[in-house]
């Protein structure tokens, strides 16, 4: 591989493991809830404007890693409350009733945080050698963090009482109703488990990219191709979509410009939809 490209295929990878933990918020919400969430992205903007208001308020960026994700699950709990569930027995209404969301968060942080995008120093410095050539330590520190929680997520899927339920309502939810399974606080905890998993995302995010209110717009269209491509509800799919589409716009992008790149996606997902709209990554194990 070329000098110049092992950097951007490095960003694509690290940066595909953040994807794929905010797309991973997406696709539960919908493989179990049945709602296109617009406002996801916006949940990541939160995450970086709260990352940055921890650093402000109290200068240690680190104890963002303990606020953000409680606020944020807060957050989610109140949304699925207010905004989800009066419209549960009616998911197509929740494209129109979370645009409102998004456009309400959107507005609301500018009108607090302001409309002028502010940068977050990373809070590890120095490179590393990587490949011939040096690395910032922070971008991998960032991906260890992505796949950690990524990993801790399968595992309370798979491991624990909550998580079982998740997956018991997923598959029959008559059935896990009939079990005495709460159905509405497996919903409840499923949408804010999403949304603190977006901000968390943000979070991360924040020394890398710019915190700006519009932020939101720039990442849901990649975590709702990652989600499509990785096949709807299947959640390793989506993780595996996520960084496969990281990846690929990063080498894209290092010999043509980004929109090629973008574009690139676009028809991939679009060749997804035509040919096999169950998603790449069926036969993954959910």
């Amino acid at each position: 591989m070329p000098e110049y490209l092992i950097p951007l295929a490095i960003n694509g990878l690290v940066w595909g493991m953040i994807i794929a933990l905010i797309a991973l918020g997406l696709s539960i919400i919908f493989g179990l809830l049945d709602i296109i969430n617009i406002a996801h992205g916006d949940f990541f903007m939160i995450g970086t404007v709260l990352a940055w208001t921890t650093l402000q308020f109290t200068g240690n960026y680190w104890l963002g890693f303990l606020l953000v994700p409680i606020a944020a699950f807060v957050l989610g709990v109140i949304m699925e409350r207010l905004v989800i569930r009066p419209i549960k027995s009616a998911a197509a209404l929740s494209i129109v009733a979370t645009f409102g969301l998004s456009l309400i968060l959107q507005e609301g942080v500018r009108a607090t945080f302001g409309a002028t995008p502010r940068r977050i120093l990373p809070p590890i410095e120095g490179t590393i050698p990587m490949f011939g050539i040096e690395y910032e330590v922070y971008r991998l520190f960032a991906a260890l963090v992505s796949m950690i929680v990524l990993a801790g997520f399968f595992v309370f899927l798979k491991r624990t009482k909550t998580g079982t339920w998740m997956r018991a309502v997923r598959h029959d939810r008559d059935t896990a109703i009939a079990m005495g399974i709460p159905a509405q606080r497996v919903y409840m905890l499923t949408f804010a488990i999403g949304t603190a998993l977006a901000a968390l995302g943000g979070l991360v995010a924040a020394p890398i990219t710019t915190v700006d209110f519009r932020a939101g717009v720039d990442i849901l269209p990649v975590c709702f191709m990652a989600v499509i491509i990785g096949g709807l509800g299947n959640l390793p799919g989506t993780v595996a979509a996520a960084i496969l589409l990281a990846f690929l716009e990063g080498v894209i992008a290092s010999f043509a410009d980004p929109t090629v790149a973008r574009i690139t996606s676009l028809v991939l997902m679009s060749a997804v939809l035509m040919y096999r709209p169950q998603g790449i990554f069926k036969g993954a194990a959910r």
